[in-house]
């Protein structure tokens, strides 16, 4: 903490299973269940037809690429992921699921790499290999010293913040939620007796304000609080209404930022009675080169974020965001033109924020920017 301001890492969906679990030093089975592909190999043969060779194995760090000095170069205090994927050697296939993600408890160290303070877990691929997965995952985590939120082995451990200590009695504390939108199904929720995931059904009022007590209920004073929610489709920048008025009750409530994902492309960013709403960060990791149908979202394009929250008051101070692109299931440093086009798609959908290009390459969003407007 520097100034009386904290300043947060965020992201996108981390996957480091199935095709990049493949090319890291212990892949996993590569059996899939998939309608059209039954091999995670053939993730990896789809993106090096696309960008060219990948030396596998790679090192733990090869997937982060770039994004590990621009992680160095902000010097967050707490980093915030969101895992994306099963770990596990478990050949237990959730049968409702078309598409399952896990890597190999043996690869653990390219997480570790990136140091993250929080994972947050409330997604619909942590379940992938049934609760005896989950279970593997959560020890694996713990053994690596990695905590989480968002997953437990009952709805009290599912639902319980992560505390991450800052400085001087600060306290950063990470919610994770995941929603039906997402495609996590309903049978995957904790419950009181059973494993699962701290799941919200719809994003309503009385969720809501069910999320509001429960921060009220862990928060001291000083904390800074970010709660991270799984919701919606997986292409296009339109917000629902009911998701707008979701993260709204949360600020409304004390929240002050809401980190939201499960789109395979950035969405808008928003700036609610001075507090930062991200409702989409896209994808940061994952082994999707190669894959057709929706170039017009670029979602090659990745963003790190960088909010810096004054600790007084939990507002934004400033919004930094790194752009990076994906090549060889490798994040490299996204061109000119490519920042150009996050920056202009960004201004484009986000009301009322001003995005700006910096002369050191960051894109920028100021604290002061207005309420957004419902649709």
């Amino acid at each position: 903490m520097r100034d009386g301001v904290v300043t947060l890492f965020l992201c996108g969906d981390v996957m480091l299973g199935r095709g990049v679990d493949q090319i890291l030093p212990c892949p996993g089975d590569p059996v899939l269940r998939e309608a059209w592909v039954r091999d995670a190999r053939s993730y990896v043969e789809l993106a090096e037809t696309a960008n060219g060779p990948i030396p596998a194995p790679v090192p733990p760090r090869w997937p982060w690429g770039e994004a590990l000095p621009a992680l160095a170069a902000a010097a967050p205090d707490v980093r915030i992921v969101n895992l994306e994927t099963s770990v596990t050697r478990s050949g237990a296939f959730a049968p409702e699921k078309e598409v399952h993600y896990r890597m190999d408890p043996g690869n653990l160290a390219a997480l570790e790499v990136a140091r993250p303070g929080v994972c947050v877990l409330a997604n619909n691929h942590t379940l992938d290999f049934g609760r005896a997965g989950l279970l593997e995952t959560l020890d694996s985590l713990a053994g690596a010293g990695l905590p989480v939120a968002g997953a437990g082995r009952n709805a009290e451990e599912a639902f319980a913040p992560a505390a991450h200590p800052v400085a001087d009695g600060v306290r950063v504390l990470v919610f994770s939620l995941g929603t039906t939108s997402s495609g996590i199904p309903r049978s995957w929720a904790a419950t009181a007796d059973r494993a699962g995931v701290a799941y919200v059904p719809a994003a309503t009022a009385e969720a809501a304000a069910a999320v509001v007590a429960r921060v009220r209920r862990a928060r001291s004073p000083g904390d800074i609080v970010v709660v991270s929610v799984h919701w919606g489709s997986n292409w296009g920048y339109h917000v629902p209404r009911e998701q707008i008025r979701f993260a709204h009750a949360l600020v409304d409530g004390g929240v002050d930022v809401v980190h939201g994902h499960s789109s395979h492309h950035p969405r808008p960013v928003e700036v609610y009675r001075g507090r930062l709403i991200l409702y989409g960060c896209g994808d940061f990791i994952d082994d999707y080169e190669g894959i057709s149908g929706y170039e017009g979202y670029r979602d090659d394009l990745r963003i790190a974020y960088f909010p810096s929250l004054t600790v007084e008051t939990g507002r934004l101070a400033e919004l930094r965001m790194v752009a990076l692109r994906a090549r060889r299931m490798r994040l490299e440093p996204a061109t000119g033109e490519e920042r150009a086009w996050l920056r202009a798609t960004l201004a484009r959908i986000s009301t009322g924020v001003a995005i700006t290009s910096e002369p050191d390459g960051t894109l920028a969003a100021a604290g002061t920017a207005t309420t957004a407007r419902e649709p």
